[in-house]
């Protein structure tokens, strides 16, 4: 016989209230006594809210974003009531003690059940496994059962792609980790030589200038994407001649006099008409390697440069909006990038990436495949031309574009076609405007 109980917020210290940054199981999930619920998060630390018995959630009533205190009810659990009589009790104190972020050493914690007992051992005995860089772990964006979890298995936290609340990593990242090393596509850098350490110091004066943030936690990603794809580049032309003409046209109109056009609004509205014809470049592989999964949504990222680094905000639906929402969405996005007050959601869901580096120059790069997508384009500055038309030579304002792709799932003749359909419709300035 079961019943229902509800789960209320145990003594939270000297704080009135404190923010839930993460949900740890939702509503259907199988818990066990003091496994984590909820994941709450102050100035100093975090901690995760636990389950009073074993049983299974029947509803969690916040989100990610809420206030909680002392006594509030988050949710309804229903455990099997003969469980319940027949458990010891248990001191107040310890019903309702936090998990912070005070950390056991591996010896003495349980063993991961999340796994299989082959599972585990494969991860136990693989060969090169990176240790565990105390200092980097510390700084990892993860609630303590997470922390935990990850010193079980032997992970380090920050070559761990977070995917929840402001880029938090969550259980499941930390198992889509340890199956990536399993399957032999981790993200590390197990099996490669080492660069060889030298004392730069030996040689002249030196200073230490530590990474930022999103380099640490791109860096890995970057190198991940690099070393596990295939990556090929095809560079083409594009005639932006009538495309700038028409853009400074649209700027002129009294409508848009508040609206910045940018060279990129029209490169991404031409990508999203060609990407339909192209439906391999917006695909990703499969975990399997034996199919791909082709998105019938079309979003697009784009790089924005801040002080901290780069980062990559996705434009939602471009093949549903007009050049001019396009215009609004790059403009709000931007000022959000820079401003550092960018959500997780904006920047997640992208099917195909743009790295735009014509305002500051350059002729031509390899920009590398934002994984799990398989291709990107780069720009680069844009340049008057002689191009010559058959009878003569004419100035022409250049684009050059360099399209780096997977060639697992595209081949050279594919990608080659995909950059002249885009060059086509980028001279077709009047049909990507039409709707300005």
């Amino acid at each position: 016989m079961s019943k229902i109980i509800d789960i209320i917020i145990p003594a939270l210290g000297d704080f009135d209230s404190i923010e839930v940054i993460e949900i740890i199981n939702k509503k259907g999930n199988q818990v066990k006594k003091e496994e984590g619920l909820i994941t709450l998060e102050t100035d100093k630390a975090s901690m995760d809210v636990p389950s009073p018995e074993d049983g299974i959630i029947e509803s969690i009533s916040i989100n990610v974003g809420d206030f909680v205190k002392q006594g509030d009810c988050i949710g309804k659990l229903r455990v099997d009531e003969s469980e319940v009589n027949a458990s010891p009790k248990t001191p107040k104190s310890a019903e309702n003690k936090l998990e912070t972020k005070k950390e056991t050493p591996l010896s003495s914690e349980k063993p991961n059940q999340s796994l299989t007992n082959q599972e585990q051992s494969k991860v136990s005995a693989a060969k090169g496994l990176p240790k565990i860089d105390e200092d980097s772990f510390s700084k990892a964006h993860a609630s303590p059962s997470i922390r935990k979890f990850a010193r079980e298995l032997g992970v380090n936290l920050i070559e761990v792609r977070g995917t929840g609340y402001k880029s938090r990593v969550l259980k499941d990242d930390v198992k889509a980790f340890v199956k990536s090393m399993l399957s032999g596509s981790n993200n590390s850098s197990i099996g490669l030589p080492k660069i060889p350490s030298l004392d730069y110091a030996k040689y002249g004066e030196v200073s230490n200038q530590p990474l930022t943030k999103i380099q640490k936690i791109s860096g890995p990603r970057l190198q991940a994407s690099w070393i596990n794809l295939p990556h090929v580049t095809q560079h083409d032309l594009a005639d932006i001649t009538e495309m700038e003409a028409d853009r400074l046209r649209i700027k002129k109109l009294k409508q848009n006099k508040d609206i910045k056009i940018s060279p990129l609004a029209y490169v991404m509205k031409a990508c999203s008409l060609v990407l339909k014809d192209f439906e391999k470049i917006n695909s990703s592989l499969a975990e399997d390697g034996h199919s791909i999964i082709l998105k019938s949504y079309i979003n697009i990222g784009f790089a924005a440069d801040t002080e901290n680094g780069l980062v990559v905000p996705v434009i939602k639906d471009v093949d549903k909006k007009s050049l001019i929402e396009i215009a609004k969405e790059l403009l709000r996005l931007s000022v959000k990038a820079r401003s550092g007050k960018l959500s997780s959601d904006e920047m997640q869901g992208a099917t195909f990436t743009i790295s735009s580096l014509g305002g500051i120059g350059g002729t031509a790069f390899t920009p590398i495949i934002n994984a799990p997508e398989v291709a990107i384009l780069g720009l680069s500055r844009s340049t008057t031309q002689p191009v010559w038309n058959g009878s003569k030579f004419e100035p022409k304002l250049m684009l050059p574009l360099s399209f780096s792709y997977d060639h697992r799932v595209i081949d050279g003749a594919y990608a080659v076609r995909f950059t002249t359909a885009l060059c086509d419709e980028l001279k077709k300035a009047k049909n990507l405007s039409k709707k300005a």
